[in-house]
């Protein structure tokens, strides 16, 4: 019991008024007396000093396209370089004496983006494809690939 009271005693200065997150701060909370608190600081210091606090959770909107998403059979690769590109670079290639390391050297690009190129799993890029072009005489875009 002596500890019950004493227990009682110090918590005799607290104020327990409710703290509610998600409010107007002039709106008044249905459980009565307590305040609207938005500031991450406010409602710290609130729990700090052992009030309790209410949280609201509020729908985000991350949520409201995911079964668009789901529900989209849309085939979602990307789209590599084509048979005829890769034989053109192979054969120009071939045609220089080149080998594909050389011709990397020559574009300023690694070796493993022309292996990339070459077996047709590259991505293509404008620019690397315009610069195979310059060094290999051989047009890789538009129509006409490989003349």
């Amino acid at each position: 019991c002596r500890q019950s009271s004493s227990r009682a005693r110090a918590m005799e200065h607290q104020d327990f008024k409710e703290v509610t997150i998600g409010r107007r701060a002039g709106a008044s909370s249905a459980g009565g007396g307590g305040k609207a608190a938005k500031d991450p600081k406010a409602v710290a210091a609130a729990l700090r000093a052992g009030m309790a606090v209410q949280t609201i959770k509020k729908d985000s909107g991350a949520g409201r396209n995911a079964l668009k998403l789901e529900l989209d059979d849309e085939n979602l690769s990307h789209k590599t370089v084509g048979a005829d590109v890769k034989k053109a670079i192979l054969q120009g290639r071939l045609a220089k004496k080149l080998t594909q390391a050389q011709l990397a050297q020559q574009i300023n690009e690694k070796p493993n983006i022309i292996q990339e190129y070459e077996s047709g799993k590259a991505i293509p890029n404008q620019q690397i494809l315009a610069k195979l072009e310059r060094i290999l005489g051989v047009k890789l875009r538009g129509k006409g690939v490989g003349k």
